[in-house]
């Protein structure tokens, strides 16, 4: 004699169906923290994507990663990170920088984080070779003679090593005899002084020494 199963009764070895099993993920997925300062999914998803970039990410690079309407929905759950950040007293801040955002460490923190720092890694850019990329970032687009005019000195080497870290880069040529090169700075100049853009660097007048 055979017994007709109950439908609604599944056998213990039969595997469920994709929605199914997942269901109960996506029902605590949608539910509201508790604590005031929690992150719901959404939230939670904006916060990896900014945690695991290793550069600046615009607002729809975070709106595609994070599955969000649009860039407008992002820059407002960031804009709640930050809150959140601040009145959790973390060591982490969400800075503009190169016209994207990037999750980075508060500066009261940073002589602690150079302990941690390997040697050897990052040479420091000597006086020289800062002089000659403020005159740059000044300038740009400028030519090497409009450079070496203002230093007094020979500067092809430095310019040469400015574009080798990927500081500086050929933004185009000058329209007289011989059309030289011109010379800009990059993102990754934006990225490196933490700026969002080169209207956020310091005026001329404030670098002067007071006297």
């Amino acid at each position: 004699m055979h017994f007709r199963r109950q439908s609604t009764v599944r056998p213990k070895n039969v595997r469920l169906p994709f929605a199914l099993r997942f269901y109960p993920l996506l029902e605590r997925e949608s539910r509201e923290p508790s604590d005031p300062h929690g992150r719901d999914s959404r939230l939670g998803r904006v916060e990896a994507a900014l945690m695991l970039a290793d550069e600046p990410l615009t607002s729809k690079r975070i709106a595609d990663a994070a599955d969000l309407k649009d860039g407008n929905e992002a820059r407002t759950l960031i804009e709640t990170l930050r809150q959140f950040y601040d009145a959790d007293g973390t060591a982490f801040q969400i800075e503009d920088i190169a016209g994207g955002y990037q999750l980075l460490t508060r500066a009261a923190i940073h002589p602690w984080l150079l302990r941690l720092r390997r040697t050897g890694h990052d040479v420091p850019l000597t006086s020289a070779t800062m002089e000659t990329l403020a005159v740059i970032a000044y300038k740009q687009p400028i030519m090497r003679a409009e450079i070496e005019k203002i230093r007094g000195v020979q500067c092809a080497d430095l310019i040469r090593m400015l574009m080798e870290k990927g500081l500086v880069r050929i933004a185009g040529r000058h329209d007289s005899l011989g059309r030289p090169q011109l010379y800009g700075t990059t993102k990754t100049f934006l990225e490196a002084f933490g700026l969002n853009a080169l209207s956020d660097l310091p005026e001329v007048a404030s670098l002067k020494n007071p006297g």
